[in-house]
């Protein structure tokens, strides 16, 4: 009865979860990958905690592989934030980049 329990609350996560992410406005996409940087943060240290105080060798290991993962995560969703804020920059005029490298000759 757990185990159908949590599968339940698994479906609705995943479920709730595609409806936010697709219904955002591209504007609000560099601020929700900051979040969602925060809470993977959140989410290595939980997964660490479970890790640490599980008895069984299955436990550990999974814990482990949570960590990971959340850790890919994290470090993904900051290249892709960093790419995304690099978008919104201003590009030098070309005038300028021509004038400095001959500058530099």
């Amino acid at each position: 009865m757990e185990l159908v329990n949590h599968l339940i609350v698994f479906v609705l996560a995943v479920y709730v979860g595609y409806h936010v992410v697709w219904t955002v406005t591209p504007a609000l996409h560099t601020p929700l990958m900051a979040v969602t940087n925060a809470i993977s943060a959140i989410v290595i240290v939980g997964a660490m905690l479970a890790a640490a105080l599980t008895v069984s060798p299955a436990g550990k290991a999974f814990g482990t592989i949570a960590v990971l993962l959340a850790a890919i995560n994290v470090f993904g969703g900051f290249l892709v934030t960093r790419r995304m804020l690099e978008m919104f920059r201003k590009k030098t005029p070309r005038k300028a980049l021509e004038s400095g490298a001959e500058g530099a000759k």
